[in-house]
């Protein structure tokens, strides 16, 4: 691995880590705080997420030398915001482990596989064009609320992407925090710093939590998370085996469930940083950035809430800025593969508009029902076709 190892994988696993921590996170906060948590449990909640994704990262980056990306459930923690402070702590806890119980198992036997290898190629890259297309924008939208900084992270990446094109993201970072420095924006600080102390709960199992809490759960984070992380892995040209990744997160979901995680699934978005050409040239050599994430997890998670706070007190305009930039290889890509082929670009093209959409139903977000819509176009256009040659 160390032969492996560039400065441009592990600065992806870097921008992933800020990325999950100064935005998703504070979705998992706000549940925390509506769901009337103590400091400790809430504390714990934050460890339980951290290691869990620290671990699946290192562990099945190494395993499959693919930069295999995990997360906590953004969808999932959003449905607890609304939904937690509806049962006791123990009842969530219990549904939390049944839900992971559901996951692993669904994956272990390969039925989520064999479900998405139906799916075309280009309605799965239209998804992810669709998923990566607000942070794409969100990079230029940053221009009117913080022109500076902004302007510095986009003029940083084109110049180093000129003559320095592996240190590019570096470069447009660099740029952003000095701006943001200069402008007296950047608030981010360190408090004292100690150990996170995870707090085990007994889970208690009732029929209420296990329908309002498990199984929109384990719906959402199949479908809005998965679904898109097997996506990203298979459009930049890795062959992801379903059976282990979904799984195995799903058991590290169980293991950690009585410690406050809700769910350790396939990243989507921060997994497009790190499987792209700005994370290494060598798709074998960008699983260093899938390691370099997870220790980075492992070491936030383990000093709890002063390394959260730092990366809050960036601003938001340099995490948007940055995470467009760093993502839009994977976005060049994702859109070239959704147009490739001319007889599939209707159905690329609504997969992209539904996802980019930001449509949420039922608890589940806009990648899956732009990839539904998508394969319904493609079946029904499909069908047209074939009709139209067997009457001929």
């Amino acid at each position: 691995m160390f032969r492996d190892a560039s400065v441009s994988a592990v600065l992806a696993g870097l921008v992933a880590v800020v990325v999950s921590y100064s935005g998703p996170l504070v979705i998992v906060l706000s549940a925390a705080s509506n769901g009337h948590l103590t400091a400790a449990q809430t504390s714990s909640w934050v460890w339980a997420i951290s290691i869990g994704s620290g671990v699946t990262c290192i562990g099945l980056s190494l395993w499959t030398r693919m930069p295999v990306i995990t997360a906590w459930s953004t969808p999932g923690a959003a449905l607890l915001v609304t939904s937690l402070g509806s049962y006791s702590y123990p009842e969530a806890i219990g549904a939390f482990l049944v839900s992971g119980v559901v996951i692993a198992l669904v994956g272990m036997t390969g039925v989520f596989g064999w479900l998405m290898r139906q799916i075309p190629g280009a309605v799965i890259s239209a998804m992810l064009a669709g998923i990566l297309f607000s942070f794409g924008t969100g990079a230029f939208s940053s221009l009117k609320s913080a022109p500076y900084i902004a302007g510095s992270v986009l003029i940083g990446y084109l110049l180093a992407k000129r003559w320095l094109p592996r240190y590019a993201v570096l470069t447009a970072l660099a740029a952003g925090v000095i701006a943001a420095a200069a402008g007296s924006r950047l608030h981010a600080h360190l408090g004292g710093l100690e150990l996170a102390r995870p707090v085990f709960t007994t889970p208690h199992f009732s029929a209420a939590s296990l329908v309002g809490i498990a199984v929109p759960l384990i719906l959402a984070t199949l479908a809005s998370q998965n679904a898109p992380g097997m996506a990203v892995l298979s459009a930049s040209g890795y062959e992801p085996e379903d059976r282990l990744l979904i799984g195995s997160t799903g058991a590290v979901s169980t293991v950690l469930a009585p410690f406050g995680a809700h769910a350790i699934n396939l990243a989507a978005i921060t997994a497009a940083i790190c499987t792209g050409p700005e994370a290494h040239r060598d798709p074998r050599r960008r699983y260093v950035a899938g390691v370099s994430c997870g220790a980075f997890y492992l070491i936030v998670g383990s000093f709890g809430s002063a390394l959260v706070a730092l990366f809050a007190g960036l601003p938001k305009e340099l995490v948007a800025a940055i995470a467009g930039v760093a993502l839009l290889g994977a976005l060049a890509g994702s859109l070239t593969g959704a147009v490739k082929e001319e007889k599939d670009r209707e159905a690329a093209l609504i997969t992209f508009l539904a996802t980019a959409s930001g449509l949420t139903l039922f608890g589940i977000g806009s990648a899956f029902w732009g990839l539904l819509f998508g394969v319904v176009t493609h079946l029904v256009l499909t069908y047209r076709r074939k009709a139209a040659v067997a009457a001929a």
